[in-house]
């Protein structure tokens, strides 16, 4: 038996990021690591309450079966059927940490547990290049950076603004002014002019606007050429994305907040969305992602790993993506460490591995990461062995 015999929870502030983090040490002292994916935004404090409150469902448990864990907490946890964002984060860490001390005990990657590897590498794109301007022409030249880096995809946010202490501010109620309408349509055209035709272009509107200009500028977009646009819509409208389907000749992703398979089979059954967008770090863990990537094969839509977190839930998304067979380009966020107080929470972070937007599949057993326990040790909030002692 791989039983659990501790639980420690890393809450880590830094660089305008604050990634939760769980470990998961069994008897025979094999360790496994997850990430609770709420990096951004607010709930860090929250997620990492949760993983403290399902420690005892966790400890004790036979982690050569993660999936009769994961069963447990699901079904006798009350908040979790029908939950949202964190419980299914700190579900999510606990899974991760599991599969990567299941793998860890055999001596093989987490996807080799799954009977796949599609790919010896993957293509990433970049995301995270252009937060620091408010303007058209320094908003739409900032690509030149990712460009110079290798990169053939770029994500952005054409409706944000620079938020200093933060990575952007979205659209508020779901309105721009005449002159911030102006600028997102003058961004998006100046960028496809300065990156050229040959580079992918994704536009992420984050549900910001209204039908009426969402209608306009979507019109706008299908001259771009893009690969997607994400969330045109309120992630709860799944009624309005029904409305949509097939209105443009553009892609259109969602899903980044959307948990567990039922979540993303109310979002598969509108017909609106061609890409859905699963967090391995907050849909519900490593496999509920694989079975929600094996579902969307049946409504033949396509998988683009959602990431924004630490470099540990990269490593988790590689290996999620690698065992299921529709994938796209994995989401990276290359510039986060530009922050002088970023914490890096890997000695080996998958995005200092990327060469000309590519990532070699890992070969090393588990996650195929290897945490820095002295820079995550000072933001330690919980260990089961010393609460109990």
């Amino acid at each position: 038996m791989l039983t659990i015999e501790n639980m420690r929870v890393f809450n880590i502030r830094g660089g305008g990021l604050h990634p939760v983090i769980v470990e998961l040490v069994t008897k025979d002292g094999i360790t496994g690591y997850g990430e609770a994916a709420v990096a951004y935004g607010l709930g860090a404090n929250a997620a990492a309450g949760m993983l403290s409150d399902l420690g005892p469902k966790v400890i004790g448990a036979d982690a050569t079966y993660p999936r009769h864990v994961w069963h447990e907490v699901y079904d006798n946890s009350f908040w979790t059927k029908g939950g949202s964002a964190i419980v299914f984060a700190a579900l999510s860490a606990i899974d991760q940490a599991l599969w990567d001390i299941k793998a860890k005990s055999i001596g093989v990657p987490i996807y080799e547990l799954f009977g796949a590897k599609f790919e010896g590498s993957i293509e990433v794109y970049a995301n995270g290049w252009n937060s620091k301007h408010d303007d058209v022409v320094g908003w739409a030249n900032s690509a030149e950076r990712p460009l110079s880096d290798g990169y053939r995809i770029l994500k952005c946010y054409p409706l944000a603004t620079e938020a200093r202490g933060s990575t952007l501010r979205h659209v508020q109620r779901r309105h721009l002014t005449d002159e911030a309408y102006k600028r997102a349509v003058d961004r998006v055209r100046t960028l496809r002019k300065v990156v050229g035709p040959d580079i992918g272009l994704m536009l992420d509107l984050s549900g910001g606007l209204n039908n009426d200009q969402l209608v306009r500028f979507m019109n706008v977009c299908i001259e771009l050429d893009l690969i997607w646009v994400e969330e045109p819509l309120d992630a709860f409208n799944l009624q309005g994305l029904r409305g949509i389907a097939g209105r443009w000749s553009i892609p259109i992703a969602s899903g980044e907040r959307k948990y567990t398979r039922n979540g993303f089979r109310n979002l598969l059954d509108t017909g609106g969305v061609d890409i859905i967008m699963p967090d391995v770090g907050n849909c519900g863990g490593m496999f509920e992602f694989v079975q929600i990537a094996a579902m969307a094969e049946s409504y033949n839509v396509r998988v683009s790993a959602h990431n924004c977190a630490s470099s540990l839930c990269t490593a988790a998304s590689l290996q999620a993506i690698t065992a299921s067979a529709m994938s796209m380009p994995l989401e990276t966020y290359p510039y986060f460490s530009d922050a002088n107080d970023y914490v890096q929470v890997l000695k080996n972070p998958p995005e200092e591995a990327v060469v000309n937007g590519r990532l070699s599949i890992p070969t090393a057993p588990g996650l195929g990461a290897e945490m820095n326990l002295d820079i995550v040790a000072p933001y330690r909030v919980f260990d089961y062995r010393e609460m109990t002692a």
